[in-house]
Formats: C-alpha cells, sequence, structure tokens
C-alpha cells in the first residue's frame, strides 16, 4: 500500500527538488477545543509527492496564522546527514545475522530476488545490516528524489516564521521504533515491502495523493487497515502506540495556552485510534473545518 512511500519518505529524510506547477488540494484540517478555553488545529499532511502541493487553503492559512506553536513529527527534515549516520549507526547488526533471503520464507524468495535486481543490491550486501533496515533500504531505493521535498510537513515547518517548531519525535525516534522491533517483526515488515510490486505500489501512491488532496479521510482510513498496518504488531508500534504519545504532548501543548497547529501525516488523524478520536475521549471538543 501506500504507507511503503509515507513510511520511507519519513524515516529516511530524502532531499531533493522539483519545478513542476503546483497541485490544487483541500487536505483535512481540525480544530480543537479545550473547557478552559484551549484551542489547537490538527492539520493531515502528505510526507511525499510528485509535484508541490497548493495546500494552504484559507482555513488552513488562517488557523496556521493564529497558531503559536508548530508540532511535527520530525523538526529537521533537511539534516539528512544526521538521519543517515543515525541510520547507519542503528542499521548494524551487533550480532551474525543468516543471509537476507534466509529471513523470509521459501515462497517469498523469488519477490526478494527480483527486487534486489532492481534496486542494484545483492543478497550478500545486507550481511551486516538489521532486517529493518534492509527493507526501507530496499523500499527506498529507486524512489524519486523529488517526494520527499515537495512533503507538506516541509512547507509547514517553512512557513512557521520565527515561531517555535517543536517535534513529536525526531528522526532518531522514528528510527529507533523499527530498531526495537523483535526480529519476527522486522521479518514481517521486509516480506509485507516484498509483497507491494514496484507498479502497485505507484499506483497506491498515486491514489493516496489523490485522496489526501480532497480530504477523503474514510478513504485514508482504510488505507491504514492494509499492507504493515494490517500486522497487528506493526500497527500497534507504528501506529496506535505513536498517536497515543502524540495525544499526550498534544494535551501539554493546548493546556499551556500555545494554541499548537499539529501537522502529521493524515494517516494519523484516521479511524477510532485516530488523534482527533483519542482527543476527543480525552473530553476535547474536535471539529473537522475542512
Amino acid at each position: 500500500m501506500a504507507f511503503r512511500k509515507t513510511l520511507v519518505a519519513i524515516a529516511l529524510a530524502l532531499l531533493a527538488s522539483c519545478s513542476e506547477p503546483p497541485q490544487p488540494a483541500s487536505p483535512a484540517l481540525w480544530r480543537i477545543e479545550g473547557a478552559g478555553g484551549q484551542t489547537g488545529w490538527l492539520f493531515g499532511t502528505i510526507h511525499s509527492a510528485d509535484a508541490p502541493l497548493e495546500w494552504r487553503t484559507d482555513t488552513v492559512g488562517a488557523a496556521l496564522d493564529a497558531s503559536a506553536q508548530i508540532l511535527v513529527e520530525v523538526a529537521d527534515l533537511a539534516d539528512g546527514g544526521q538521519v543517515a549516520a543515525t541510520f547507519t549507526r542503528l542499521a548494524r547488526s551487533q550480532t551474525p545475522l543468516p543471509p537476507l533471503s534466509q529471513r523470509i520464507a521459501a515462497e517469498d524468495r523469488p519477490a526478494l530476488t527480483a527486487e534486489l535486481k532492481r534496486a542494484g543490491y545483492k543478497d550478500s550486501d545486507f550481511a551486516a545490516m538489521e532486517t529493518w533496515a534492509a527493507a526501507l533500504t530496499l523500499a527506498q531505493a529507486g524512489q524519486g528524489q523529488d517526494d520527499a521535498r515537495n512533503g507538506v510537513d516541509r512547507a509547514v515547518i517553512a512557513a512557521a516564521g520565527g515561531r517555535p517548531v517543536v517535534e513529536l519525535e525526531g528522526a532518531t525516534y522514528q528510527l529507533g521504533l523499527f530498531d526495537a522491533l523483535p526480529e519476527k517483526e522486522q521479518r514481517d515488515l521486509l516480506t509485507a515491502l516484498l509483497h507491494e510490486s514496484v507498479v502497485e505500489g505507484e499506483a497506491e501512491d498515486r491514489k493516496l495523493l489523490d485522496q489526501w488532496r480532497k480530504g477523503d479521510m474514510a478513504a485514508i482510513e482504510a488505507e491504514t487497515r492494509r499492507g504493515l498496518l494490517a500486522d497487528p504488531e506493526l500497527r500497534a508500534v507504528l501506529f496506535t502506540g505513536r498517536n497515543k504519545a502524540w495525544t499526550e504532548r498534544i494535551i501539554a501543548a493546548l493546556k499551556s495556552g500555545r494554541k499548537p497547529f499539529v501537522a502529521v501525516g493524515a494517516a494519523h488523524m484516521a479511524g477510532p485510534e485516530g488523534l482527533p478520536a483519542m482527543l476527543a475521549a480525552r473530553g476535547y471538543k474536535v471539529t473537522r473545518i475542512e
């Protein structure tokens, strides 16, 4: 599913440039209101796109301008060197591992062989690399370098001006989530990524972008129940657990009176385990305003 591209774009913080005309969009936005007069906003972003996006509608712009603090997943997306160094450090296995082809079921090995050939790697290239890192490396190989540069997260950060930009996690923490996965779940991650062909993945990416541009949260919520996030253990770590932790950070920002503008991946807004639902369950009034 399109989570493949989203996952890699935010985890590896790719750098690039693009000169294509912006695509119009009407992304989803929510207002948060607390009983004590606290105010904030939830803005669902998309981490990558094949062209710039006209994400700042009048409603989104007004909310962003009214905010005193911007909350994002990763604050310094442009520091690719630091992210790469962290990835290299965490990716290195501290114990001997079998060849990558031996870490997956026999029926999945032809797909791995094809992916290795497409990406220009050999099985032996991953002998000292943990399985999660090999999965992300293969998923990233061959992706358009413009995609992450066009991510809306970057645009929101650039629009912050002199206001503080606070990260909910940071790249080191995000990569650490993968590094902390048990080996079985790392292999499930690799297998799930192998099941997404390049052609199908590109079609899913285009579909997700179209859903985001329309603010179609029902369709986005359906996507969060497929592919990687259909695995209960991976879902608990990569989706539900993160949303719970972010909810606490958002509530703290609301209580401080900083009127936070929270800009994170739109998938994290979806369904009963999304941020709007979690904040509503904590007594906040959460209203979709776009």
